[in-house]
C-alpha cells in the first residue's frame, strides 16, 4: 500500500525534538527507535531513525550525521487544533521557547486564537483554537 509520511531530518537533536513534541502535543508517542551502532557515522547509541505519532499523525524522524546547507522552512508546518485556550497557551509556551513567532498569539479573524511559530529546532507550528 502506498503511504506518504512526513519526514523530519535533524542534525544531532532528533531525540530531543521528538521527546519535546511527544511530551507537548496531546495524542503523541514514540512508536519505535533505531539507534546508531558501533562503527557507524554517529556516536553509538544515539538516535538514528524513529517513528513517532505526533497528534495522531505518524512522522519519521532522522538524525543526520552529515551537515547540510539547509534546514526547515515555514512552508511546511504542523497545524494543531487545540481543544481549549489553556491547551493552546501551554503548547505555544513550550514550543516557542528558544524559537520565534511568525504570527504571535492573537485573534486574526479566521480563528479565536492562533499562533504561528518556529521552535528551537526550526520546525514550524501553527497552533489554532477553532
Amino acid at each position: 500500500m502506498t503511504k506518504a509520511t512526513p519526514f523530519l531530518m535533524f542534525e544531532g537533536k532528533a531525540e530531543e525534538a521528538m521527546t519535546l513534541y511527544c511530551e507537548t502535543i496531546p495524542d503523541s508517542r514514540v512508536l519505535d527507535i533505531t539507534r546508531y551502532g558501533s562503527g557507524e557515522d554517529a556516536a553509538e547509541g544515539t538516535l538514528k531513525l524513529a517513528r513517532a505519532s505526533i497528534g495522531g499523525v505518524e512522522v519519521r524522524i532522522y538524525n543526520s550525521p552529515v551537515h547540510h546547507a539547509f534546514t526547515f522552512t515555514p512552508s511546511f508546518s504542523f497545524f494543531v487544533d487545540c481543544s481549549s485556550e489553556e491547551e493552546l497557551e501551554r503548547i505555544v509556551g513550550v514550543l516557542s521557547g528558544g524559537g520565534g513567532f511568525l504570527m504571535p498569539t492573537g485573534n486574526y479573524g479566521f480563528s479565536q486564537r492562533f499562533a504561528w511559530l518556529n521552535d528551537s529546532f526550526g520546525v514550524s507550528w501553527q497552533i489554532n483554537l477553532p
